[in-house]
């Protein structure tokens, strides 16, 4: 919502926006575009007499500003549809779906297509360090999009997907996530082969060969080529070769038995690599060349919150990731450990997505927390299942914490020169990283 605030800012609007936690780095962006930012759902909002109330998917039945919304006679939609309407038509859309990864990979083939020269329109759920913005118009006739398989308002239940028609689609991978909205993995792959009906023939899918549920998508009907690849050969056309590092901080691009070029960044993890070659072939389908993609992901900055450093203080280092699913823990998890080898591994986490507070993925969260040394969990008040019953599953080396400066300053006392702490929420986690970084320094 806050990527469609500055579109609309960007194509001459006034634009205003609520919310109920206004947190950085969205809010620092949207103050910097000159966008009004609103604390809470006040009715009197709709004073300001606007053209168009987009409305955001958070927002449902009973909240007092959606009720005095349709009580007037004030236009308004949804997010997707929006923009849709407004951005995406005559253009050539590439959409990055999935359950993991969507962010990244949607920066890295925006990236690729603007080193390339072709100054591409984009929205992403973060912040890609390449443009320190989270959207933006774009001047050519591509636009990059983040397809996320939630659903789209309170009065569309569709997911935002479906809304973007897409001709170059990216599917990353497929798991039961959003579980307030999704009973099972065949609830979403509906969605997702809802998806697929909305891409042309002259389009192209570009599908990840080692997703057992994405290629019952594909079965449930496809109309499109598609182009299939993984980090192993066995899964599709294009794959990697890890050259030995196994960290993904390095490898070569490969298509069948030839060999394109060696991408050497700053990332890291077999699922930034996977990331690496779907953006590559999606960004072929929009005319860049092989070796220009190459060479744009070997500058590639990363997005803010996705691993990022946030800082290091006596030898300490803090990390900062937007975790939301056990798989993507997992791997997360694995790729520091490559990276730092032996070095203590301590994990925080704020369980905050919805399918986190409901403790549907209990089980799976135990197993992606087992690589750290220790594990620090924040019980949330809208945390509503036995957060300090998992920690007595993991043993010892695991506590949990409902006060967050007490979690701070009990971990502060107890770090060491040389360990890696390791946030993970997806959500602000009351300004923890700063507040430890802090901490730290002080003692």
């Amino acid at each position: 919502m806050g990527g469609i605030a500055a579109l609309a800012r960007a194509a001459g609007h006034r634009v205003t926006g609520s919310d109920q936690n206004v947190y950085p780095p969205m809010s620092d962006q949207l103050a910097a575009l000159g966008i009004e930012l609103i604390q809470g759902y006040d009715p009197s909002q709709l004073k300001l007499k606007p053209d168009m109330v987009v409305v955001g998917n958070v927002m449902s039945r009973g909240n007092p500003l959606v009720e005095a919304l349709l009580n007037s006679d004030i236009p308004y939609t949804s997010g997707p549809e929006w923009l849709s309407r407004y951005v995406l038509q005559g253009r050539h859309v590439l959409a990055v779906a999935g359950t993991h990864g969507k962010t990244t990979t949607t920066s890295m083939l925006t990236w690729i297509l603007e080193h390339s020269g072709r100054k591409p329109g984009f929205l992403v759920g973060g912040v890609p360090a390449n443009f320190n913005v989270t959207a933006r118009l774009g001047e050519g006739t591509h636009f990059v999009v983040e397809a996320d398989e939630y659903d789209t308002a309170f009065f569309d239940k569709r997911a935002k997907f479906v809304h973007y028609r897409p001709r170059t689609v990216i599917l990353n991978n497929l798991e039961h996530d959003h579980a307030d909205i999704y009973p099972d993995v065949a609830a979403i792959q509906k969605q997702f082969h809802l998806l697929l009906r909305m891409v042309p023939n002259m389009g192209r899918l570009v599908v990840n060969g080692g997703e057992a549920h994405l290629q019952q998508v594909i079965e449930m009907g496809c109309w499109t080529p598609v182009v299939k690849f993984s980090a192993n050969a066995q899964h599709g056309e294009w794959y990697a070769d890890l050259l030995g590092t196994q960290d993904g901080s390095h490898f070569v691009v490969k298509q069948s038995d030839k060999a394109w070029g060696e991408v050497h960044w700053n990332m890291m993890g077999r699922h930034n690599v996977e990331n690496a070659l779907a953006a590559i072939i999606a960004a072929q389908h929009a005319g860049v060349s092989v070796q220009q993609s190459i060479d744009a992901l070997n500058t590639f900055g990363g997005v803010k919150r996705r691993m990022e450093v946030r800082g290091v203080v006596n030898g300490i280092t803090v990390y900062d990731d937007f975790a939301h699913h056990p798989t993507a823990i997992t791997t997360t998890m694995q790729g520091l450990r490559r990276k730092v080898g032996n070095a203590r591994i301590i994990a925080v986490l704020e369980p905050r997505s919805n399918t986190m507070k409901l403790g549907t993925h209990r089980e799976p969260l135990k197993q992606s927390l087992q690589g750290a040394e220790q594990i620090w969990l924040y019980q949330g008040p809208d945390v509503k299942w036995d957060v300090a019953g998992l920690a007595g599953e993991l043993g010892m080396h695991a506590r949990v914490h409902a006060d967050i400066d007490q979690l701070v300053s009990d971990l502060a006392a107890e770090v060491k020169s040389g360990d890696q702490i390791l946030i993970m929420s997806n959500g602000g986690f009351g300004g923890i990283h700063t507040k430890l970084l802090e901490k730290l320094k002080r003692l």
